[in-house]
């Protein structure tokens, strides 16, 4: 499970993670799930609404497909695939105790992925398909109260690099060798 802000730079260290890791890796994320959803939603309260500062708010349907969303991807990890999640916890501490509900019985291993907001921004910036500010308001946010089994920064750090120290941490803890 790897939780950072906008363009911490999780989706290139899941793209990493898949080549480096000895056995195939399904890589499900967030931002697959907003592709999903109807358009009406994506720009709606009930929804989710991006604001002009970068903000993120999220309606009750955007909740119900959330949660519909982590229990499939639970149930995937339980028919038997490798699952890598890349999401970002909005809620903090309440965000991961949500996936802690779901993937309660399987063995996961937390990931931190932080960012300096202004390096972060100006990968938004670079982007050019994210609301500008949605990285600075993102990259500590959600972070508070959450706790990790590693944390990886790559404000100076490739993505490499960091996909290489979580599948070491994941070989130690499956007893595999690296």
């Amino acid at each position: 499970m790897l939780n950072g802000g906008s363009s911490s730079g999780k989706s290139g260290i899941v793209r990493c993670l898949q080549a480096v890791l000895p056995d195939p890796w399904l890589a499900v994320g967030v931002d697959a799930l907003l592709e999903a959803m109807p358009a009406s939603l994506r720009a709606s309260a009930a929804g989710i609404e991006f604001t002009a500062d970068g903000g993120v708010s999220v309606g009750p349907e955007f909740r119900t497909l959330q949660t519909a969303w982590r229990e499939g991807v639970a149930a995937t990890v339980r028919a038997g695939a490798r699952v890598v999640i890349d999401d970002v916890f909005l809620g903090g501490a309440a965000s991961r105790q949500e996936w802690q509900r779901v993937l309660a019985g399987l063995d996961v291993l937390w990931v931190g992925v932080r960012c300096e907001s202004a390096v972060a921004e100006g990968r938004e910036l670079a982007r050019g398909d994210r609301v500008p500010g949605m990285a600075a308001s993102q990259a500590d946010l959600v972070h508070q109260g959450v706790d990790y089994d590693l944390e990886v920064d790559t404000t100076h750090t490739e993505s490499l690099d960091c996909a290489r120290a979580i599948a070491t941490r994941i070989r130690c803890d499956t007893g595999r060798p690296s």
